[in-house]
């Protein structure tokens, strides 16, 4: 992990690309990174849970449409994708390309799952995926205990009747294996020293993937202020301040502190599923959930061993 004043340096040798990052860093430095992460671990899935209250009237591929779709809009004019694509070099090029299909897909599996299954299971499968990624990178029994322990909370979750719901467990798994596509493929891209700006290149790349797929499903939204509104709320809550808000706290916090403050995130899913979408789990769920965390809490990135 970079520190602070590398991500400094970057930020200012990078600052004609990216005319938004002075600003980030300078804000970055006012406040404690673990602010920036309780920001965003509160909009990982705040923005979704009010997605899921609007899948009625704009469909759940179309609001997948429309949060891609108000990223790339307000990323757009911050980190001018065009020059980035531009200048890359032909493997950055492939990465964000890559970066920005897997965003698409991944976002759209994510929605297709929270509609089907409670959101607090979606976010377990989805850190069974992250503790996987540890074992591979440092294969310790540490890492394994952590895995079983996750892979154990899920199974409560999902309290091992696999065909309660078999096309959401589906998508919800589909979605975690994404997510650790992200993780993979956007490490990659912050080693190349681009930082925010892939965001901001990516979006547009995942908006022409998911263009042909929920085009029509979001067409009501655009006859409905209040609607197009509402969307575009969710599509900032959702793509615009966590991802900031990630970028910054990772600048500054140890790859091991940030690894563990993400077993906050399934517990924070369930408390949002609650408060919003009175999604109030049973006492099963909650050791579930409870195991959940603290396999995350447990699990050791390769980079700290």
């Amino acid at each position: 992990m970079n520190s602070e004043a590398q991500v400094r340096a970057t930020t200012q040798a990078s600052g004609d690309i990216d005319a938004a990052r002075p600003a980030l860093a300078g804000l970055a430095d006012a406040l404690p990174p673990h602010v920036w992460f309780c920001v965003s671990a509160i909009f990982h899935y705040l923005g979704p849970a009010f997605a899921v209250l609007l899948f009625a009237q704009v469909g759940v591929l179309g609001m997948a449409w429309l949060r891609i779709a108000t990223a790339a809009l307000v990323f757009a004019p911050l980190t001018k994708p065009w020059t980035v694509f531009a200048r890359a070099d032909r493997s950055a090029r492939l990465l964000l390309l890559a970066f920005g299909a897997c965003l698409a897909v991944m976002n759209c599996a994510f929605y297709l799952a929270l509609d089907r299954l409670p959101i607090s299971l979606v976010a377990a499968i989805e850190f069974v995926g992250t503790i996987g990624v540890a074992l591979v990178g440092l294969r310790s029994r540490r890492n394994f205990a952590a895995l079983a322990i996750a892979v154990a909370g899920t199974m409560l979750l999902i309290d091992i009747k696999w065909s309660s719901d078999p096309v959401g467990l589906f998508w919800a798994f589909l979605n975690g294996a994404l997510f650790v596509g992200y993780i993979v493929l956007g490490h990659r891209i912050a080693q190349t020293g681009i930082g925010i700006a892939s965001l901001g290149t990516a979006m547009p790349i995942a908006f022409l993937v998911v263009l042909p797929i929920g085009f029509s499903e979001a067409l009501p939204a655009f006859s409905a202020p209040q609607l197009l509104i509402a969307a575009i709320g969710v599509g900032i809550c959702s793509s615009v301040i966590p991802y900031i808000c990630d970028q910054l706290a990772m600048a500054r916090l140890p790859r091991a502190s940030f690894a563990l403050m993400l077993s906050l995130l399934p517990l924070t899913a369930t408390l949002i599923g609650v408060v919003v979408l009175r999604q109030v789990p049973s006492l099963t769920d909650c050791l579930g959930i409870a195991l959940v965390v603290a396999g995350v809490a447990m699990h050791k990135p390769a980079a700290d061993a």
